[in-house]
């Protein structure tokens, strides 16, 4: 398919709940704000369709694959509004009772082009903050397949949240080639004041791309505080867009001719060896 060099690119920031037909509302309307301010490519965050209490009650609320409503509510809103969407993540439901934390890519036709499940999961206790712990692999099954996607907007590299911190999965994405990555999160408030940014901006520098991350913001069920911070990178590290606090959009011209420029000046991805 042929590609554009030019086009607006959306990180969604929201306060997503436990009642799954407002944040799907909620999720609509910044959705269709994106739209109306000319993004062709809109990232939702993690867990945007229901951010429980605990793991156990996001498996409650887990959809088959290929139904439910907020995967419905994903195809919808790409056809309706005429963008890239990339609806990340929904709880769907695996084999052992457990689920996959699953970010989808859908074209702007509603059909699901991609899929990503998240392969690193969140099982730490936050060194910063006594007693604030998570233990996401007794709920979720890790993904096993690295994502990258052919788009009318360039090849769409693809990862969740803790994802960021494992750097052996973007030089993958790197080889199989992307030329903007996408970022669904829900990062803790300790973890997101320090690492957050810098993260990003390495996953974007080292791979010479754009880098969309969509983050949670605010307090949820249960007390969980989300950093928010969604934010648009630059291949070449800068900070193009940001939404620091509240529901909101954070929007940035994607232009793929800088990125094929950087990579004939600074040729860091042919300089890559096995090691």
């Amino acid at each position: 398919m042929s590609e554009r060099e030019r086009f607006r690119a959306a990180a969604v920031q929201m306060t997503s709940g436990t009642d799954v037909e407002a944040n799907l509302r909620e999720a609509g309307r910044l959705v269709a704000a994106a739209r109306e301010a000319r993004a062709d490519l809109v990232v939702l965050p993690e867990n945007f369709s229901f951010m429980g209490k605990d793991d156990a009650a996001r498996v409650a609320s887990a959809e088959e694959a290929g139904e439910g409503r907020a995967q419905a509510f994903a195809s919808l809103s790409a056809r309706e509004h005429g963008v890239w969407l990339v609806a990340g993540t929904i709880p769907i439901r695996h084999r052992d009772g457990r689920v996959l934390s699953r970010s989808l890519l859908v074209a702007p036709d509603g059909k699901v082009v991609a899929s990503y499940d998240k392969i690193h999961l969140f099982d730490v206790s936050v060194p910063t903050k006594p007693g604030e712990s998570y233990r996401e692999s007794a709920t979720t099954v890790p993904g096993e397949n690295v994502v990258s996607a052919a788009t009318t907007l360039g090849r769409v590299g693809m990862c969740v949240c803790y994802d960021i911190r494992f750097p052996a999965l973007y030089d993958r994405l790197g080889r199989i080639g992307m030329d903007v990555l996408v970022v669904p999160a829900a990062f803790t408030v300790p973890t997101g004041r320090v690492h957050w940014r810098p993260l990003l901006q390495a996953r974007a520098i080292e791979s010479l791309v754009y880098v969309v991350a969509s983050g949670q913001w605010g307090e949820h069920a249960g007390g969980r505080l989300t950093y928010g911070h969604s934010i648009v990178i630059g291949p070449w590290g800068e900070v193009l867009a940001e939404c620091p606090d509240g529901p909101g959009i954070a929007q940035a011209e994607i232009d793929l001719a800088e990125v094929a420029r950087l990579r004939r000046q600074f040729p860091v991805l042919e300089h890559r060896r096995e090691l």
